[in-house]
């Protein structure tokens, strides 16, 4: 019986190749289902944190930097019972219903997924903790006119 082991050259002979690196020309999502681009979103989260006496709330660009969303929103509730405030706030205030949210037993970081923009909602403690600024330092702050 002859020896039926393929070279990886003609295994990949013909396979279509895709390059799957992030690409520094990304721009922001499109529109969602209901036509509210992802800035509107972040910047809808953020008044309702801030509205909601949430602290240090910034807005992340990550469109040059990730392809998993464009948008983080940070906010900080003081504690638990703040930071579960702020969650319902945004939740009430965003034109669109987040995918999931997560960390409602907790309430030391709660995070919402609206796919394009993801908003956490922090304690001081949990804040200090992860710090996600840090983390994606490189990302430019979207410009507030919080009122």
């Amino acid at each position: 019986m002859a020896d039926e082991t393929m070279t990886d050259e003609q295994i990949l002979e013909g396979v279509e190749h895709k390059s799957f690196a992030a690409t520094s020309d990304r721009t922001a999502a499109s529109l969602s289902a209901s036509g509210v681009a992802a800035e509107d979103v972040a910047r809808a989260a953020a008044q309702a944190a801030y509205d909601k006496k949430g602290e240090d709330v910034q807005v992340l660009d990550l469109t040059e930097l990730s392809d998993v969303c464009d948008y983080f929103v940070l906010a900080t509730g003081t504690n638990n019972r703040q930071v579960d405030s702020i969650v319902d706030e945004i939740e009430e205030k965003v034109a669109e219903d987040p995918f999931s949210i997560e960390g409602r037993e907790q309430k030391t970081w709660m995070l919402m997924d609206y796919g394009s923009v993801v908003v956490h909602v922090f304690t001081p403690e949990a804040r200090d903790f992860y710090r996600l600024e840090k983390l994606w330092g490189d990302a430019p702050q979207l410009p507030l006119n919080l009122l």
